[in-house]
């Protein structure tokens, strides 16, 4: 298959040292690959014999028309070439897109396959116990069970509950403090009415386990302080439970809930956090007949480290020791994101199939850091070293305008009109178009805080206008 792959001089001497091997001949075009012309592709066409063309996935120009009379299929490749190469491997392979950049598709189509393969485990899968029609165990998905805190001083929890199935919980947990009363746990579960989603009490106090069991799905935690207690109310009930060792050790605490009529039932031999016996509690994670519980938000808030890898890396453990469901939270601004993240996490441990690692799986938790870099071929021309800015300020005659982030959107006012929107160039194009910019400088600054205030928002970082990321 002969292939045409028009380029930039700025990319020529990349992308022909990646398509070396290939049948395919490389055409400069210009200095950008990117500014190329349907007229001057068809000029080179027409000029050459070729089964496809492969223009720079940036290309914004339509072919179609180009395509049509000669007769030559036209896709966008890779937006980067450094990518090219993997493009190239796959022709006859993959189907490229007219509209959507190569990588971007192949990602595209890793993930969905990824999703697919989740999918058909899941189905497949034969579990140990259900809670509401969520397989536990049993070779299926690791469960995501995200806790919120002291749930009956909650301003709207059913929005929290709501918000955290959305971002991927499988169970979602209400946990009760020792200020909580039996009425405090019947109102919590009251507001949730309607809610299909599985739920769980979080809580050793046996009065308010039992305010909990008309509608709680899965009680946490039983050991040998409780059970005598609420274990044959929880049996009669129907409820899963989760049980901890307490003092008397898992082994008879389960053989206690057992001995209760308690027939769903989750073991939690307690994972501590990094530094206070983290590696030494791993290796208490055995089987023991019934699915296990890892507590890997214990660890999480624990610990002055950004949340993603950290919920990652505790994924692959819980992965590795067999756990069933994987505990999580958001108690501080530092874990915000962590139901997501874990979701994410638990996903692409069960995307791996006969992969050894969770790598090159379609799914990934990669947020700051990149795969692997693109180093695209540096600008030409005569150097000039600038100045620093002038400190002077000038002020804009037609006002100064206050930025903030909330919501999920971008915020900037000027004299009593409030500009919102989702991204850097909305509020840009808004402001330059109702003239509250006249100044270049003004809109360079601009430019420069409305897209520090997108990317806190695409981060969940706080932003402050004129101050340190």
């Amino acid at each position: 298959m002969r292939i045409l792959l028009p380029t930039g001089e700025a990319t020529a001497a990349v992308v022909r040292k990646v398509a070396a091997g290939f049948d395919a001949e490389v055409v400069v075009t210009g200095e950008i690959a990117a500014f190329l012309t349907p007229g001057q592709l068809r000029e080179i066409i027409v000029r050459g014999e070729y089964d496809l063309v492969m223009v720079s996935g940036m290309s914004t120009a339509s072919f179609a028309a180009v395509e049509e009379e000669t007769g030559v299929p036209i896709y966008l490749g890779p937006r980067h070439a450094a990518d090219l190469g993997m493009v190239l491997s796959r022709i006859g392979r993959v189907v490229l897109s007219r509209t959507v950049p190569a990588d971007e598709l192949f990602a595209a189509e890793r993930r969905e396959a990824a999703y697919r393969r989740i999918a058909a485990a899941e189905a497949a899968a034969e579990p140990e116990i259900m809670i509401r029609e969520v397989k536990i165990g049993g070779g299926s998905r690791m469960k995501v069970l995200a806790e919120i805190m002291d749930a009956h001083r909650h301003p709207d929890l059913r929005a929290a509950v709501e918000d955290f199935f959305a971002r991927g919980a499988d169970i979602v947990d209400l946990g009760f403090g020792f200020d909580a009363a039996p009425a405090d746990v019947e109102r919590c579960f009251a507001a949730l009415e309607g809610i299909d989603g599985p739920l769980a009490a979080d809580t050793q106090d046996p009065t308010l386990i039992l305010a909990a069991l008309p509608r709680a799905d899965l009680i946490l935690s039983l050991h040998e302080g409780n059970i005598p207690a609420v274990g044959a109310a929880v049996a009669a009930a129907g409820a899963a439970a989760v049980v901890v060792p307490g003092e008397t050790g898992l082994d008879a605490n389960l053989a206690a809930a057992r001995g209760a009529g308690i027939g769903a039932l989750i073991a939690d031999p307690l994972l501590q956090p990094a530094g206070s016996g983290l590696v030494d509690s791993l290796g208490n994670f055995a089987d023991i007949g019934c699915p296990l519980f890892f507590g890997a938000g214990n660890v999480v808030e624990l610990i002055d480290a950004d949340s993603v890898g950290a919920n990652a890396l505790l994924a692959a453990c819980a992965h590795e020791v067999g756990a069933a469901v994987i505990f999580t939270s958001e108690h501080s601004d530092k874990t915000r994101g962590s139901v997501a993240e874990m979701r994410r996490a638990t996903e692409m441990m069960a995307a791996l199939g006969e992969h050894p690692y969770p790598k090159d799986l379609g799914i990934d938790l990669l947020v700051l850091k990149e795969k692997r870099r693109r180093q695209e071929p540096l600008p030409e021309g005569e150097v000039v070293d600038v100045s620093p800015a002038p400190e002077e300020f000038v002020p804009d005659p037609a006002g100064n305008i206050r930025i903030a982030v909330d919501g999920g959107m971008i915020l900037a006012a000027q004299k009593g009109r409030l500009y919102r929107g989702r991204t850097a160039a909305d509020l840009t194009a808004a402001l330059i178009g109702d003239g509250c910019v006249t100044r270049l400088d003004h809109a360079a600054y601009l430019g420069r805080e409305l897209a520090r205030a997108e990317l806190a928002l695409a981060l969940g970082r706080s932003y402050v206008q004129d101050g340190p990321f």
